[in-house]
C-alpha cells in the first residue's frame, strides 16, 4: 500500500490507508493503547483496541521507534474533536503495526521544546534536535523565505549563478580560511569569505543580474549571530544607483513578513534612511534600534544606514592625507559618492570621501550590506593605494580584478543578507545557531562531527605539509 502523508490524511476518511514515521507519543491503556505519530508534515492519533494481536505488538512501542502504520481513518465524534489542532477531526484505528528501525531513549525530550537544554548536547546529538517541533519549524521557515526569495528575484529577471568555493586569498577583510593545493605543493586555495569579487566578474561578464545564496566563511571571533560558515543572500546588478537596490531589496523584505509572517507589523514603511552620523550621535550605533517597543516580539522596525564615511584611520599621525594609514568600512571594492570620485582619484580630502554605501538594520541587528562598486580600474587602483598597497600588490593580488574592469564593465552595485541573521529576528530567536540545521558550538566546533580533527601523516605529506609542535600548556 502507497505512503500517504500525515498531512493528507483527513481527505481519506473511511479508508484504510499506510503512514510512515515516528512514534511521537505511546499510551498503555491495558486492553487499548493511544499514540501520536508524526512524519515531516504533521502528527496524528491513532488507537488499537479489539484486536490482540496488534496489540500485543503496539505495547512494545517507544518514543522515536520508526514504524509503519495501517488503519482506518475515522472521524471523531463531535464532542472529541479538537479544534485548532492538526488532524483533530480525525483518528486512525490501528489494524497493522510494521516496526522498521528501534530507537534507543533519546538524550532529551522530543516532543518538548529544548530551547533550555544545554546547546553542547543539542549540537552532538542534532539530529534528534531537529525532530523537535520548535527546530523543524525554524528549518522549514528558512526554507519558504528562501523560496519566495529565489521566485521573487527570478521575476525581476535574476539569473541564479553559483560560484567558485576554492578561490584565492586576498586581503580584504576577515582571516581567511586555507586549503593545501596538493598538485600545487606549498600553495593554497581560500575558502570564500563572500563572493565579492566573483559577483563583480558576473557583471564584467554580462549577466547584468545574478544572485546566489553563498556560502561563506571567516574566521573570525564567534559570537551569537556569527559562525565560522553562514549564508548570504548575495545579488549584484548592472547599470543601477542606490536607490534602485533598496527600493528592489526593500519590495523584498515586505514581501516576506507580508506573506509568511503575517502575525508581525513593519514599523514604518517606506524604511526610513538614516545618515551614519545622524545613526552615532542620537544612537550610539550605526546599528540602530529604533523599534517604538522593544517588548513586542512581533514588531520589526527596519532601515536604512546611508552616507558612511569610506575610510577610517588606522595609524596615530596628525597628517589626514597619510597614505597606507586608512582602512575602508566596508570593502574596498566600493565607490564614493559622485561629488567625492575626484578626491579619491587625487587622494585628497580622505577622511571626508562619502562611500556609495548602505546598511539594512533590522531591530538593532545589521542584517545586509552592499554598496556601488567602483567599476573604473584606476579608481580602484587609487582606493587600494590609499588603503597602503603597493603597485606590486595591488597587481599580484587584484590585477585579475583590474584587467576586468578594464575589459568594458558597466557601472554595478550590489548587496548581501546576513541570511542566518534575519531568520534569527523573524523566529524571535536568540543566536544564529537556530537557524541552521547544523552549526558549529561557540568554540567553532562540531561536537556532533567532532571537527576540526587531527589528520594522518600519510595525509601530510601527500600534501607536503609538516606541522610545528604545539606549545606546552
Amino acid at each position: 500500500m502507497k505512503r500517504t502523508l500525515i498531512k493528507n490524511i483527513a481527505q481519506h476518511i473511511t479508508e484504510t490507508i499506510r503512514i510512515e514515521g515516528w512514534v511521537d507519543v505511546a499510551r498503555d491503556q491495558g486492553k487499548m493503547a493511544f499514540f501520536d505519530f508524526r512524519d515531516a508534515t504533521g502528527k496524528v492519533q491513532g488507537v488499537v483496541f479489539g484486536k490482540p494481536d496488534v496489540l500485543e505488538i503496539a505495547k512494545t512501542l517507544r518514543p522515536e521507534w520508526v514504524v509503519a502504520i495501517t488503519g482506518i481513518v475515522n472521524q471523531r465524534p463531535e464532542k472529541m474533536v479538537k479544534e485548532g489542532v492538526q488532524n483533530g477531526n480525525v483518528e486512525i484505528e490501528i489494524t497493522g503495526i510494521e516496526i522498521l528501525n528501534k530507537a534507543e531513549t533519546p538524550v532529551f525530550e522530543i516532543t518538548e521544546s529544548t530551547v533550555d537544554i544545554n546547546e553542547e548536547v543539542r549540537i552532538k546529538n542534532r539530529y534528534l534536535d531537529l525532530r523537535t517541533e520548535r527546530m523543524h519549524n525554524n528549518i522549514m521557515m528558512r526554507h519558504r523565505v528562501a523560496k519566495l526569495c529565489r521566485d521573487y528575484l527570478d521575476d525581476q529577471g535574476f539569473l541564479e549563478i553559483e560560484t567558485p568555493i576554492l578561490t584565492k586569498s586576498t586581503p580584504e577583510g576577515a582571516r581567511d580560511y586555507v586549503v593545501p593545493a596538493r598538485l600545487s605543493p606549498h600553495q593554497f586555495y581560500a575558502l570564500p569569505q563572500s563572493p565579492q569579487q566573483y559577483k563583480q566578474l558576473l557583471m564584467a561578464g554580462g549577466m547584468e543580474r545574478y544572485f546566489q545564496f553563498a556560502r561563506c566563511m571567516r574566521d573570525e571571533d564567534l559570537r551569537g549571530d556569527r559562525q565560522p560558515e553562514f549564508t548570504q543572500l548575495d545579488m549584484e546588478m548592472s547599470f543601477v544607483n542606490e536607490d534602485d537596490i533598496m527600493e528592489l531589496n526593500e519590495n523584498m523584505l515586505i514581501n516576506i513578513v507580508r506573506k509568511l509572517y503575517p502575525e508581525k507589523r513593519i514599523q514604518q514603511i517606506p524604511f526610513p534612511r538614516i545618515p551614519y552620523a545622524e545613526a552615532m550621535e542620537k544612537y550610539g550605533s550605526d546599528r540602530p534600534d529604533i523599534r517604538e517597543d522593544k517588548d513586542d516580539p512581533n514588531l520589526l522596525a527596519f532601515c536604512w544606514v546611508v552616507d558612511f564615511p569610506f575610510f577610517e584611520k588606522t595609524a596615530t599621525s596628525d597628517d589626514p592625507q597619510a597614505i597606507g594609514e586608512w582602512t575602508f568600512t566596508h570593502n574596498p571594492f566600493s565607490l564614493s559618492k559622485p561629488e567625492h570620485i575626484e578626491n579619491i582619484k587625487n587622494k585628497t580630502n580622505i577622511a571626508d570621501i562619502i562611500a556609495a554605501q548602505y546598511d539594512i538594520v533590522l531591530n538593532g541587528y545589521e542584517i545586509g550590506g552592499g554598496s556601488i562598486r567602483a567599476h573604473d580600474p584606476e579608481i580602484l587602483k587609487s582606493i587600494l593605494q590609499i588603503l597602503g598597497h603597493s603597485d606590486k600588490k595591488i597587481e599580484a593580488n587584484f590585477g585579475h580584478m583590474l584587467k576586468a574592469l578594464g575589459s568594458g564593465t558597466p557601472p554595478h552595485g550590489g548587496i548581501a543578507w546576513g541570511f542566518d541573521r534575519l531568520m534569527m529576528i523573524l523566529q524571535n530567536e536568540k543566536t544564529i545557531r537556530e537557524l541552521i540545521a547544523f552549526p558549529k558550538n561557540g568554540e567553532g566546533r562540531d561536537p556532533m562531527m567532532d571537527s576540526p580533527s587531527f589528520i594522518a601523516k600519510e595525509q601530510l605529506d601527500e600534501l607536503n605539509l609538516s606541522l610545528k609542535e604545539l606549545p606546552k600548556k
